[in-house]
């Protein structure tokens, strides 16, 4: 009786408000995967025409002709005694003409520092600051007696930014590139990178693509074999970054939108970077603010610029094997879009600045920053109209859809540009495997990432800091090869 008389007198009015709510989620769902839908046949056609290109263009003869600029690769590195030295020792072996490395020691509490000078044989060396910004104290700076391109600068806890601005201290090269010290980048990154600042000469900043190296064999700081990870979490992100890179980033890059250059590989024009004040010391997510930052520097002073991204530059990384870190992990990231967006909020539905303020920011601003909230709730609602039998079977069919059929077809639409214009994945069991991913991430793992997103924006609104733990176990090694 109490259940009829709860019916009675809430149920008309419940049931219209939940039906409401899910036309909103269901208006998202649609608009967020056919967006991305779009943007997967403007990447198609682009990495087929990069394809196209490549294997009519030598990299290395090009680079040689037209007369490549000096880089300095600045890379902050905290606690990463498992990986830096491997890490190192890829940059050392990098066919480009004329670079340097820069590695800054971001006060890590491991032996990271220790690792280093052992390694390279590191001495105490004065080295002319070029850049006048504020950092945590330099204790000191090293060089290397065997690789005299190589310095380490040692210097107090900043975080990351901080230990960029540090590094660009340092740097005396027209252009510089931001890595992680743990990024692992293929041989001839550079040469590819660095390709659309000697195509365009408004060029500001290009970005590479970042792989998981996770299940990959690393013999001389090198990707010798290239696996998918033993583990199930770093397979799910395998999936995760060809999406991201190949459909994301190589689809807004075609329409010259893109408002993200990875933190673990982008080379800069150091002079533009110095002009818009360096990197911003407040934020956890220092990659897109400054990538924002630059976009919206040049429109208001009317500077003819270009952002790029170069699909076939690879750097390698570690990703979190445990649920516990990666949660962290999307957490950050979810706080550092949010920061990048809310600050230069001012640019959102402003002609003056063009297709970023028109369309690139509101989709990132309402779809990607806003969007954990509505999908999470979206479920919930789901799953109680479904309990309390206020939906329809056709409702059901087409949420479905929207969330999972579309959301397979964006991960198929990613591997089929991978094998299209890569295949660095050679094995067939491998590619089965992915395929089967981009079923199985729908149930459940789609949900989780939403989760900690969500969370991420809680804490953004909360205003909370810091950048949480992000253990290293090392990169794997053939069997027999020992570390030198």
């Amino acid at each position: 009786m109490i259940d009829a008389l709860f019916e009675s007198a809430v149920g008309p009015y419940i049931g219209p408000a939940l039906w409401g709510f899910n036309t909103i989620v269901f208006t998202y769902f649609i608009v967020l995967n056919a967006s991305y839908l779009v943007l997967s046949v403007i990447a198609f056609r682009a990495v087929r025409r990069y394809a196209e290109r490549l294997r009519s263009l030598d990299v290395k003869e090009t680079i040689a002709h037209a007369g490549a600029p000096p880089i300095t690769l600045i890379a902050p590195a905290f606690n990463e005694e498992a990986t830096a030295v491997e890490s190192v020792r890829s940059l050392l072996s990098l066919n480009y003409p004329e670079y340097e490395v820069i590695v800054v020691n971001d006060g890590s509490k491991d032996a990271t520092v220790e690792r280093l000078i052992e390694a390279f044989d590191l001495r105490p060396f004065p080295k002319m600051s070029t850049f006048d910004v504020d950092t945590a104290e330099i204790r000191q700076t090293y060089r290397s007696r065997r690789h005299p391109h190589l310095w380490l600068v040692d210097k107090e806890n900043g975080g990351k930014a901080d230990a960029l601005n540090a590094g660009l201290c340092f740097c005396r090269t027209p252009l510089f590139c931001a890595m992680d010290a743990d990024t692992l980048l293929e041989r001839d990154a550079l040469t590819r990178v660095v390709r659309p600042f000697l195509e365009d000469a408004r060029t500001i900043a290009a970005g590479g693509i970042i792989r998981i190296a996770n299940g990959c064999t690393i013999e001389g700081g090198a990707v010798t074999e290239v696996r998918l990870p033993r583990n199930l979490v770093a397979r799910f992100q395998v999936l995760e970054y060809l999406r991201a890179f190949l459909v994301g980033r190589m689809g807004w890059d075609a329409v010259q939108g893109n408002l993200i250059i990875s933190g673990a590989f982008g080379i800069f024009r150091r002079s533009t970077v110095i002009s818009a004040g360096g990197f911003t010391t407040d934020t956890v997510g220092e990659d897109m603010e400054l990538v924002v930052r630059l976009h919206r520097y040049c429109r208001e002073r009317e500077i003819p610029y270009r952002i790029s991204f170069v699909p076939d530059p690879v750097a390698w990384t570690e990703a979190p094997e445990s649920i516990r870190i990666l949660g962290r992990q999307r957490d950050r990231w979810q706080r550092g879009l949010s920061e990048a967006l809310t600050t230069h909020r001012a640019m959102l539905l402003r002609p003056r600045y063009g297709r970023i303020g028109m369309a690139v920011m509101p989709h990132f601003y309402f779809l990607e920053m806003w969007g954990p909230l509505l999908e999470i709730m979206g479920y919930i609602v789901f799953i109680l109209t479904l309990l309390a039998g206020w939906t329809s079977l056709t409702y059901v069919s087409a949420f479905l859809m929207v969330t999972v059929v579309l959301g397979i077809a964006l991960s198929v639409s990613a591997l089929a540009l991978e094998e299209l214009a890569f295949r660095r994945y050679p094995r067939l069991s491998d590619l089965f495997r992915l395929f089967l991913l981009a079923v199985l991430e729908n149930f459940g793992y789609r949900q989780l990432t939403a989760f900690w997103r969500l969370r991420g924006l809680i804490r953004f609104l909360r205003k909370r800091k810091g950048w949480g733990v992000m253990p290293r176990v090392g990169f794997q090694k053939p069997l027999g090869v020992k570390s030198s």
